[in-house]
């Protein structure tokens, strides 16, 4: 079996203003929209950077709901971008909060967190030094020591 794309796919309380929110906060284009009649989307993609990231509306009567603003999700997703501090500023520009400001990481990366007005998390990063895993594993182990 091979796998060939991953692609997120999120559920959002109203995937239009989603689009336009991902549109202004990391320069998304819309791909696809198919939407009933009712005015409900049931599936969007729009495009970062040559990457995929899918949207739809809630579902209740089929179980996909989409958290809330202050909603915990229990995943993050990672841009990898030139700049992290410019784009988490476009972000909250956009309309997002941050959780964590950018700082320079053990791991090699400038990156900070922000939440989007639709409950999903963004680690925001840009790398600063190219770190091999064995320095890493030493960095992470040395931050556990200082916290104990």
């Amino acid at each position: 079996m091979a796998i060939h794309e991953l692609f997120p796919y999120l559920c959002v309380r109203d995937t239009s203003e989603a689009i336009a929110f991902y549109r202004r906060a990391f320069g998304a284009e819309e791909k696809l929209r198919l939407t009933e009649p009712s005015g409900r989307v049931g599936h969007a993609e729009i495009d970062l950077g040559g990457h995929v990231v899918m949207l739809c509306d809630e579902f209740p009567e089929h179980g996909i709901r989409a958290p809330g603003p202050k909603d915990r999700v229990p995943m993050v997703l990672h841009l990898h971008v030139d700049d992290a501090d410019a784009v988490m500023r476009q972000a909250v520009a956009a309309g997002a909060t941050v959780v964590r400001p950018a700082a320079d990481e053990f791991y090699g990366e400038r990156s900070g967190r922000v939440r989007d007005p639709f409950g999903h998390e963004w680690l925001i990063g840009h790398a600063i030094e190219e770190v091999s895993p064995a320095e890493m594993q030493r960095r992470y182990t040395a931050l556990f020591q200082r916290t104990t």
